[in-house]
């Protein structure tokens, strides 16, 4: 019976990426990358050699990092700070209004963009991932095998990661997609989605795998190489999201990133400054090649601050409340810079000779994005330690809180109960991580997201009124995918 093996690249679709807003087409593709493709499908008889190995992983990794900066590099910050009371959209883009008004439905473009996104890369993944485990090319060592498999493992269970966060449910598909005489495309590729707690199971069996075939970190050769920091970080963050969280693993894996030798920064400004990129905090980040500091080099920055046109994600009242209200100047001042935009564009939330504007961008040319950092171990070690009800200063979660806190100079916590102590994490994660992608989801977590957004003000203590609902903490599955797939369902209320 004849085979074959379809790139179907989407998974679920075969699609053009429709790109809503600003956006320039970058040839930023490392040089050895081969399509998934365009060797012969294993399936049919055929094994890949160690060196077709190699050329699969470098695509796998460029088409979630290069061919995917719009999603970890932008839509990230978008739904995890505009979509939270961090960020207002800013911008000029219909969809990224949707998103922070809570009016969003199955036709944005965004939601649509991310859906495909994400699946984009998981197709390139399991292709590389069944086509390595089936080569039996003896150059390839039976180590470097496992270790191929475990980082492309280790990125498929972000990508799930992201996907069950932002959808709940979602098709679970883990084998490429593969026709024959008597099976079709449709068949392939219709498929429905699986329960939340069975695409968890998944990204933990990827993970687990991973963390025991992955270089280390201090063996990894970049930092966007996947390795045990990166792996652990993702463990402990799961185990924090899944439902019920398992508090012991959370502990268990923030100990083992903390092992793997990752310090502070003795200054907060160094993550941003554009001079310690790849530093001891940094623990997952992604380097576009290429950029410069020339045309293609600065338009990343150009989402976010310069004058000209209205920018990306404007930080909020309420967080710039929070960082004064803390007396928190050095991470407010490295976070947010404020300038005078007069007569440019008119701002909704504020006046334009005052607009603050995210200053995380302003370093160097602007190449790099830290996905994961030290720091958010630090805290969520600290939340672990608050749950198992390890309070104290000595070794505790205040002991953790604390040594974040200090190293921007403010005093130690006040807070010293379990209740007090989860309201001061979650608010030292707001200021410690503004705009790196994270308020959503820790609000999501830790189940606040509604009270916080529906106590959200504008200027003058003004509420913003969100219309947000519960069925709003998911996002609508994109109806183009339900167009094209009648087995996917739709998450309640859309």
């Amino acid at each position: 019976m004849k085979k074959k093996l379809i790139n179907c690249s989407c998974l679920l679709v075969i699609i053009t990426l429709s790109i809503a807003g600003c956006s320039k087409v970058l040839d930023k593709k490392p040089i050895g990358e081969i399509d998934a493709a365009t060797i012969d499908d294993p399936n049919a008889g055929e094994s890949i050699t160690a060196t077709e190995a190699e050329q699969l992983l470098s695509g796998a990794y460029n088409d979630m990092y290069w061919d995917g900066e719009e999603y970890w590099a932008f839509d990230r910050t978008t739904n995890g700070d505009a979509m939270a009371d961090n960020c207002y959209a800013g911008s000029d883009n219909p969809a990224n209004h949707a998103i922070d008004l809570f009016t969003t439905n199955s036709l944005n473009g965004n939601v649509e963009r991310n859906w495909s996104r994400l699946y984009t890369s998981i197709g390139k993944i399991n292709e590389t991932i069944d086509k390595v485990s089936k080569a039996t090319d003896p150059a390839l060592t039976a180590e470097r095998k496992n270790r191929i498999l475990g980082e492309a493992r280790a990125l498929r269970a972000a990508n799930y990661f992201e996907l069950v966060r932002l959808w709940g449910d979602v098709p679970l598909i883990l084998q490429p997609i593969v026709t024959t005489d008597t099976k079709t495309i449709f068949e392939s590729v219709a498929v429905p989605r699986s329960a939340a707690a069975a695409v968890y199971d998944s990204i933990i069996a990827d993970l687990e795998f991973a963390v025991a075939n992955v270089r280390t970190a201090s063996q990894a050769a970049s930092k966007q190489i996947m390795n045990t920091g990166i792996v652990n970080t993702m463990l402990a963050k799961v185990y924090a999201t899944v439902e019920p969280h398992d508090w012991n693993k959370v502990n268990q894996y923030c100990d083992a990133v903390i092992a793997d030798g990752y310090t502070l920064l003795p200054d907060y400004d160094f993550l941003f400054d554009g001079q310690h990129k790849s530093s001891s905090e940094s623990i997952w980040e992604i380097t576009y090649e290429g950029w410069g500091s020339g045309t293609y080099g600065l338009w990343i920055r150009d989402m976010y601050i310069g004058g000209g046109w209205p920018k990306f994600n404007t930080p909020s009242h309420d967080l710039v409340r929070a960082f004064e209200a803390e007396g928190d100047n050095v991470r407010l001042n490295s976070s947010i810079q404020w300038v005078d935009y007069s007569g440019q564009w008119v701002d909704p939330y504020w006046p334009m000779n005052n607009l603050p504007l995210i200053n995380k961008v302003r370093g160097g040319d602007v190449s790099s994005f830290i996905i994961y950092r030290f720091a958010d171990i630090l805290l969520l070690k600290a939340e672990a330690l608050t749950e198992l009800n390890q309070l104290d200063d000595g070794s505790g979660a205040q002991f953790y809180l604390n040594k974040i806190r200090n190293r921007v100079g403010l005093a130690n916590t006040t807070a010293t109960t379990q209740a007090a102590l989860r309201l001061a994490i979650e608010k030292e994660r707001q200021l410690e991580l503004a705009f790196e992608g994270y308020r959503w989801f820790d609000l999501q977590r830790t189940g606040r997201t509604l009270e916080v957004m529906r106590n959200a003000k504008k200027a003058n203590n003004e509420p913003l009124n969100y219309p947000i609902q519960e069925f709003r903490l998911l996002f609508p599955v994109p109806q183009n995918e339900m167009d094209r797939n009648p087995r996917l369902t739709q998450n309640p209320g859309y």
